[in-house]
This record gives structure tokens, C-alpha cells and sequence, in this order.
């Protein structure tokens, strides 16, 4: 068999989509949050000379004197640029570009916050010790994570040091003594003096060592609740009761008055001096009762207004005066500026649209609460406004909406929902509500089962089963009706 190489040149015919850069615009304008769409719009200010700022109306001007008129018509045309020059110059606005830039809008930088490990240092660095002992110190904060835990073992925590000791320790060391390896031993000392800082309960290797520091801290040493901790924490955890009172030789009742004081005790300590997020949240629609109808309304005052500049559109319309790459640049720039004005309208009645229907569908859940929140999907709003799915799944994704109850994500409204015996569906969301209802209602001496309140939600017309009640119960952290029980 031979292969022939070389160069051929053929036909062929195949069916091809490729989607307009414009498109994969328009999908991120849509994806957009209200703050990040407004730094969008500042850029695309400075990019294009084409897109102006709306001007707010002026309604007093038949008011002003002719005189005073006159006067700033006479200001406005020495003001004017020259805006040809500036177009066949490259767009250089010379001062006036300067001044619009000094009045860019900068995100500000968060000044650095204090962390655990800095409170830990400071403390560190109050005590008495020796190089060495601060150098150990040190090695096993940096080992600490930001609950207060010690994430790794000392004998791990020691290795490290002693190879970091050959490696370089020579150019921190001051004598010989310095160099010396560190034992477990040492490790052990350093932690002990570390798990006295506060927070209370920082350093430890696990929960029952954390329970166990925070109560030594409150001179709780003697305590039942101590005893507890240290010799029961199994049964403690499990909830198992009878078989403390049995082993200690007292009453159920006294082994969950201990248990509720171990409860009050902190389980991420260190949690504390954890930096806040920086969650600010700017509703991009509000959804507000007027005259007992509930109207939807766009948060968007902050947003800049565009429109195409005036000056630049007379230039374009002279399309014999600019060829070659001018009358492209002037091109290109006009119908970017079109598209963009038009596809932040589109945005703005495409979130009307989506927020409007969310509104008549979930009427049930503004006027009485989450219980009775319908179930709703992508697909039925997509059908109802005559759009793609996924343009809705855009629209709704990092969306909030103020509401009477409160500030809500646009996708707390979709949710899978169950039959009823009456037809209706109702939404996963408001099953959970009742059931977080009824646990919170129920007797703690009695607490309901799985099984009980698959009972209770059938005599309301609901269908569910109970693995699904099992499984709404996890989601919302509530625990088995055998945890729950009290004595």
C-alpha cells in the first residue's frame, strides 16, 4: 500500500452555527448583576464616543430670562469640542477626556482585617520566651485554622521545624543551642500554653477537646458536664441518656441539664475573629403593595441613562467625508452603541417580564408566607414570556428582589413541588416551611417521627413520602425525632 502526501484541494458542504460575538454579550449583559452592570456601563462610556449620558429634563427652562439664556448658549459654544478633529485624531478629548477620567469611579480596596492567627501572635508575644519557644509558637498557629482547631499532628507540626531548622535555621539561629531539634515533648508544652489563649477552646485537636477547654476555662473541672464530656462523649452525641444516668448513677433529667449546658459552649471558637463577608446586596427589582396590587418595579435609578451623543451622530451622517479605517471606526462604534442601549432595554423588560409572572404566580406566598409558595420551573416561565430557558435561568441567576417579606434571591421562587388530594401542587420550598412549623410546635418529651408528620401532612391533603420527609428534615438541619427527645 502506498500513501500519497501533498496538498489537495476539495469541496464540502456542512451545516454550521456559530453565534455573533454580540450574542455572547447580550447573554452576559443579561447575567449581570445591577452593580457589576453599572461599572460595565462606565467602561463602555470612556470606550465609545458614540454612547452619551441622558440628561435629566429641564423643567424650568421657559422660566429664564432671555437675557440669562443668551448667556448660556454663549457658555454651551465655547464650551463645544471639536469633535471632528478629536474623531479623525483618534479619539484624543484632550482636557475634557482628562476631567471625565479623574471622575472615574474606583472600587474601594477593604482594608486588611485582623485574622485569628494575628490575635494568637499578639498573645504569644506578650509571654516570656525564648527564641526557640516563640519560633515553636509560631509554627503551630500557622497550623490552626480559622474555627480554632489544630489541623494537623504535633509530631508533624515538629518534623516540619526540625527539617526547616537544617535547611535555613542557620540564618536565624543566634548559637549552637538554637539548632538543637525540637521534640514532641516540646510541641506538647508549646500547645498547652497555646489552648489558655482565648478564645477559649482554641488549639484543640477535636470537638470533645474544645468542649473540654472551654469548660476548664470556667473553672468547670468538677462539673458533671465536665465528666460528661471527658468519659461519655459517644452517648453524649448519640443523645443516649439512660445509659449515663445508668453508668453515673443518676437521673435522666440530670444528665440533660448537663447536656444543655454543653450546648451553650462554642464549637468553632476561633469563628469569632473571622473576617465578615462583604455580602451587600443591591435588590435589582422591588416588588411593592399599592392599593392592594402588588407592582413590580426596577431598581435601577443608580443606573446610567445612555443615549447616542448628538455631536457624533451629525459626524456620521457625512459618510462621504470619512473613508477607509475612519468611516469603519465611526461605523463600528455607532452600531455598538445602538446594540448597547438597545440590549440593556431588552434586559430591563426581559426582568420585568420573568419578575411579573413570578408575582401573579406566587400571590399566595406575598400575602400569606413561604408555606404557600407554588412550585414553579425554568421551562413554565420560559413558556409564558416566550423565551429560551436558559435566557431565564440568566436573568434569574445572582438576581434579588426586595419584597414586603424581606429581600429575596429570584431563585427562592423555583422550587419542585408535590401533589394534593384537592389537585394543587405545592411547592418543596413550603413543605419545608410546615415542616420546620411543625417540629417547632411539637412536644420535645414527644417529638414527632418521620412517619408522624407524613401523617399530619396527608390530613392536609399533601402526599409525601417518608424518605422525602427524612430527606426535607436533613436539608434543614433538624435531627431525628430520637435526638430531639428530651426528658
Amino acid at each position: 500500500m502506498t500513501i500519497r502526501t501533498g496538498m489537495y484541494q476539495g469541496t464540502q458542504l456542512r451545516q454550521e452555527m456559530k453565534i455573533n460575538p454580540r450574542l455572547y454579550q447580550a447573554m452576559d449583559l443579561l447575567y449581570m448583576p445591577l452593580l457589576d452592570l453599572q461599572q460595565h456601563i462606565k467602561q463602555e462610556l470612556l470606550n465609545n464616543p458614540f454612547l452619551d449620558l441622558e440628561e435629566p429634563a429641564v423643567t424650568d427652562e421657559e422660566e429664564t430670562p432671555p437675557d440669562k439664556q443668551k448667556e448660556k448658549e454663549k457658555e454651551k459654544e465655547n464650551d463645544e469640542i471639536d469633535w471632528e478633529e478629536i474623531l479623525l485624531d483618534g479619539f484624543e478629548a484632550g482636557g475634557r477626556r482628562a476631567e471625565y477620567e479623574e471622575k472615574e469611579y474606583y472600587e474601594p480596596v477593604p482594608v486588611e482585617t485582623r485574622d485569628l492567627a494575628d490575635h494568637l501572635r499578639d498573645q504569644l508575644t506578650l509571654l516570656r520566651l525564648s527564641p526557640r519557644q516563640l519560633l515553636l509558637g509560631e509554627e503551630i498557629i500557622g497550623n490552626i485554622d480559622e474555627d480554632g482547631y489544630l489541623t494537623c499532628a504535633l509530631d508533624e507540626v515538629v518534623d516540619s521545624l526540625n527539617r526547616w531548622l537544617v535547611d535555613e535555621g542557620q540564618f536565624w539561629a543566634e548559637s549552637s543551642e538554637d539548632l538543637k531539634p525540637f521534640t514532641v515533648a516540646d510541641g506538647e508544652a508549646m500547645l498547652r500554653i497555646l489552648q489558655g489563649f482565648e478564645p477559649a477552646g482554641v488549639g484543640a485537636r477535636d470537638l470533645r477537646e474544645c468542649l473540654l477547654l472551654q469548660l476548664a476555662d470556667t473553672g468547670k473541672e468538677d462539673s458533671l458536664a465536665y465528666r460528661i464530656v471527658r468519659d461519655f462523649f459517644d452517648q453524649l452525641i448519640n443523645h443516649r441518656w439512660s445509659e449515663i444516668s445508668k453508668e453515673l448513677a443518676i437521673t435522666p433529667r440530670d444528665v440533660q441539664e448537663a447536656a444543655d449546658q454543653v450546648a451553650k459552649l462554642d464549637p468553632k471558637p476561633g469563628l469569632m475573629y473571622a473576617a465578615p463577608a462583604d455580602n451587600y446586596i443591591t435588590p435589582d427589582l422591588i416588588v411593592d403593595k399599592i392599593d392592594g396590587e402588588y407592582l413590580v418595579f426596577l431598581n435601577d435609578t443608580s443606573l446610567p441613562r445612555l443615549k447616542l451623543s448628538r455631536a457624533y451622530r451629525e459626524i456620521a451622517k457625512d459618510k462621504n467625508k470619512f473613508k477607509g479605517e475612519n468611516k469603519e471606526f465611526i461605523s463600528n462604534k455607532l452600531n455598538s452603541a445602538n446594540w448597547m442601549i438597545q440590549a440593556i432595554e431588552q434586559r430591563r423588560q426581559t426582568m420585568l417580564k420573568v419578575m411579573n409572572f413570578i408575582v401573579d404566580r406566587q400571590r399566595g406566598f406575598f400575602e400569606k408566607g413561604v408555606q404557600y409558595l407554588k412550585p414553579l420551573t425554568l421551562r413554565e416561565v420560559a413558556e409564558v414570556i416566550s423565551m429560551h430557558e436558559s435566557t431565564v435561568s440568566r436573568v434569574t441567576n445572582e438576581k434579588f428582589v426586595q419584597t414586603p417579606r424581606g429581600v429575596l434571591p429570584l431563585k427562592f421562587f423555583f422550587s419542585s413541588g408535590l401533589s394534593t388530594t384537592s389537585g394543587e401542587d405545592v411547592s418543596a420550598r413550603g413543605i419545608k416551611a410546615k415542616i420546620q412549623k411543625l417540629v417547632n410546635e411539637e412536644d420535645s418529651r414527644r417529638p414527632l417521627t418521620d412517619q408522624a408528620i407524613v401523617n399530619i401532612l396527608k390530613e392536609e391533603g399533601i402526599q409525601i413520602a417518608r424518605r422525602t420527609v427524612a430527606k426535607y428534615r436533613d436539608q434543614l438541619g433538624i435531627l431525628s425525632a430520637r435526638m430531639r427527645k428530651r426528658v
